[in-house]
């Protein structure tokens, strides 16, 4: 008798594993469907996905291309940029150096980097290092972006933090932004000895055995199996078209370091995940505490709510909670490239999506509801697909129509070019030189002194583009002379004109 006991409790074991194989070949093959949906209708042209279940990798792979020449196939060790998904490594790092007994998450900036300085004064004295990577500065939202792409590394960033104006108290709201990891950085690097770079290649790529991750332009550029880059836009419809040379915006890529330049796989990325999961350990060695590795996942701001759910920010984790499940996840956006990388304790489910499109969150956030719903529902519980496609059609119309009621404005010609060319002086961000050459302008402008040419819109308005960014610049008169220009940085961001040499004296006094 207890021996057929003992046959069933196997047989049934064996049933149960087969079962369970069976389900995720299931949903392996449903996920196929789903990604290639998604590529056809957002005309993605590539993208890698891996899903991790009970500890185990039960799908990478890669779908479409990664090169427009001819094609060239990706697969699941194809490097993507990862965008902001980089801003978890970097508080993964901030939490080793707390382990350590370096540093504490309450604990002032100002205490440990004497040279610190905000706009505000009490921010200067009271910001802490939990308020860097959850977006609770009082900058708004996505302040700097668009710096690096003049040209100005981390340290011209950090030095100019004084001048970014807050739009918020400090620690009143969130708003998400960029330039505060450089800080971060700051912290790893003084308290190591080494750069930020090298800390996250010794304290997780190599113990975490991602052989392909990379960081920056350099990293990207050396990786041999590398997926080129798509701007996304809505012209009549969806396109999709390659990024070249300096519309790569691999020098911001650079810059914008510690918050979002790290180059990894599906192969790769997805021991990220397993690593959260596992709660700070990699093959029974603990590389952060668990004390900490929950602090990394306790939320710290409401981002948004409503009556199905209600999501938290972490450090560098959105923490959505449902009555079901609990979900961690992290999107990622650079020129051309997007990731989400995702877990959910409760299933001991780990997803990971790359694309080499610069697409709206819609495509990424379909396949992980999908992947979430069949694990944990066995079916999808709405068409996410027809949803968010359908409502980013309707709105993208809707936009392209007031786009073209707007564009019906009388049509300006520009001055004489020779009006232009000076020498232009800006307190924060240097000077800026227009020349003109075989009747083009052309402006150089930046700490590189990249030069660029300078295109006609309408009137004195003007625009250049550099690292793969737009900017619009107008050209600004005094007693009908040009005293100087502005650009639009987006997002509200000033920094005072550029101001011509020989701008008259009221002008100047006026700037000043």
């Amino acid at each position: 008798m207890k021996k057929i006991f003992v046959i069933f409790i196997v047989m049934s074991f064996v049933v149960m594993q087969k079962t369970q194989a069976q389900d995720n070949t299931t949903i392996t093959k449903k996920v196929d469907s789903i990604v290639n949906i998604v590529m056809h209708d957002w005309k993605i042209p590539g993208m890698a996905v891996a899903i991790l279940k009970d500890n185990d990798v039960i799908l990478k792979k890669g779908f479409g291309t990664k090169s427009p020449e001819e094609f060239l196939p990706i697969d699941e060790n194809t490097v993507f940029q990862i965008g902001s998904v980089s801003k978890s490594f970097t508080a993964a790092l901030v939490a080793m150096l707390v382990d350590e007994g370096k540093l504490n998450w309450n604990d002032k900036i100002i205490d440990h980097l004497p040279d610190f300085k905000m706009y505000d004064s009490l921010a200067t004295k009271s910001m802490q290092i939990r308020d860097i990577m959850t977006h609770r500065s009082g900058l708004r939202e996505q302040a700097g972006t668009y710096i690096p792409n003049l040209g100005y590394d981390r340290n011209d960033i950090y030095d100019m933090l004084q001048y970014f104006k807050p739009k918020n108290e400090l620690r009143s709201t969130y708003a998400y932004n960029n330039i505060t990891f450089i800080i971060a950085s700051k912290l790893i690097e003084k308290y190591t000895g080494k750069s930020w770079e090298e800390n996250i290649r010794e304290r997780i790529f190599e113990p975490l055995g991602m052989t392909e991750s990379s960081v920056n332009e350099e990293g990207f550029l050396n990786s041999e199996n590398r997926s080129m880059s798509c701007e996304f836009e809505y012209d009549n419809g969806i396109q999709n078209k390659w990024l070249y040379d300096d519309d790569r915006a691999l020098f911001w890529l650079t810059v914008i370091g510690p918050a979002g330049s790290i180059n990894s796989t599906a192969t790769d990325l997805i021991k990220w995940s397993k690593f959260h999961l596992n709660k700070g350990q990699n093959d029974g060695k603990e590389l952060i505490s668990e004390k900490n590795m929950k602090y990394l996942h306790i939320g710290q701001i409401i981002t948004s709510m409503d009556s199905a759910r209600i999501t938290v920010y972490g450090h560098c984790w959105f923490i959505e909670q449902t009555n079901r499940y609990r979900l961690y996840y992290h999107t990622g956006t650079t020129w051309g490239f997007t990731t989400l990388c995702a877990f959910v304790p409760e299933i001991d489910l780990g997803i990971v999506i790359l694309a080499n499109s610069e697409s709206p969150g819609a495509p990424r956030y379909t396949i992980m509801r999908n992947v979430i719903d069949w694990f944990m529902f066995g079916k999808p519980n709405k068409d996410y697909h027809a949803e968010m496609f359908g409502e980013f059609i309707k709105e993208s119309e809707k936009k392209a129509k007031k786009k073209d009621e707007n564009s019906k404005d009388e049509f300006i010609e520009s001055r004489q070019y020779d009006e232009f060319i000076n020498i232009y002086h800006n307190k924060i961000l240097g000077d800026a030189k227009i020349i003109a050459e075989n009747e083009k302008l052309f402006i150089t402008i930046g700490k590189q002194g990249w030069k660029r040419e300078l295109i006609h819109v309408n009137g004195n308005k003007f625009e250049f583009r550099m690292q793969g960014h737009t900017f619009p610049l107008e050209f600004l008169f005094d007693c009908d002379a040009v005293s100087g220009f502005k650009i639009d940085f987006g997002y509200d961001e000033y920094f005072g004109n550029w101001i011509s040499e020989n701008s008259s004296p009221c002008e100047k006094e006026k700037d000043a």
